[in-house]
């Protein structure tokens, strides 16, 4: 969840009257390039957006998801989704023996509550006033943590960061960061698995509500599918990069992508 492969459910494109197949892509008009040109482009920003999440923990929809929204709207939120949840699944499984376990449990209390908070409030709330603040919260946040202060990945920690991610992945569509920023200082595969693990439940919590909205059908797993080979050459190369970043990197990246993560927040929303 691109999120984070995450993306918010209440940024879901409406749907047109006419329903055209993932095949009319070949015919389809989009902001970059119609056809399988386009496709290719939305391929490549998924594979680009698997190697950092591959490598870092997150990243995949902070950069896929602009970029495939331009090419075509059809393909966010669930068909990014789809392929997001592939690679998660694929990461937990490379991570395996690092995850914590006992921390998720905590994480995913918390991810259940923000995301039954985030329908309430934005019913009550302006969006736009909610992006500017998580936006400048994940800023100072980052700013914090790079003079020296840390949030441990305890029980009180790991729910409040389970509890904005859930929060702020439904309403803005980045929930990656609180998570992140939690697991900064543990080793690379111990967070990147982690990370995974928690995006996998939220990603299949995510897609089964929007399939019960209407928003997940076959043609958006025929999309998502066809998203896959993106994911699988990401992950694929993230085999390689992690073990660099493990060098003593993984902080600066989760730092580095938590802070652009706050900005695209922000300038979505200005812009």
């Amino acid at each position: 969840m691109f999120t984070e492969p995450e993306i918010g459910i209440e940024r879901m494109i409406p749907k047109t009257e006419s329903r055209s197949t993932p095949l009319a892509l070949i015919s389809a008009t989009s902001s970059i390039h119609p056809g399988i040109l386009g496709m290719v482009i939305a391929v490549l920003a998924v594979a680009t957006g698997a190697v950092i999440q591959g490598s870092v923990g997150l990243g995949l929809g902070l950069l896929a998801a602009p970029i495939l929204a331009l090419i075509d709207p059809r393909l966010i939120p669930g068909p990014l989704l789809f392929a997001a949840l592939g690679l998660t699944i694929l990461v937990s499984r490379r991570e395996w023996p690092a995850i914590d376990f006992s921390g998720l449990k905590w994480a995913l209390i918390g991810r259940v509550a923000g995301t039954l908070l985030a329908g309430v409030t934005l019913m009550i709330v302006p969006k736009r006033d909610l992006a500017m603040i998580f936006g400048a919260l994940i800023l100072a946040a980052v700013a914090l943590t790079a003079s020296g202060m840390s949030w441990p990945p305890t029980a009180r920690n790991l729910i409040l960061a389970g509890f904005l991610s859930g929060l702020m992945g439904t309403l803005v569509s980045i929930g990656g960061p609180p998570m992140a920023l939690v697991y900064q200082r543990a080793s690379g595969p111990r967070l990147r698995g982690t990370l995974s693990s928690f995006f996998v439940i939220g990603a299949t919590l995510s897609l089964i509500m929007l399939g019960l909205v209407g928003r997940f059908g076959m043609e958006e797993l025929i999309w998502g599918s066809m998203l896959l080979p993106g994911t699988l050459l990401g992950f694929a190369i993230s085999n390689r990069t992690a073990p660099l970043l493990d060098r003593g990197y993984t902080r600066p990246a989760v730092l580095i992508i938590s802070a652009l993560a706050g900005v695209m927040v922000i300038l979505r929303e200005v812009l």
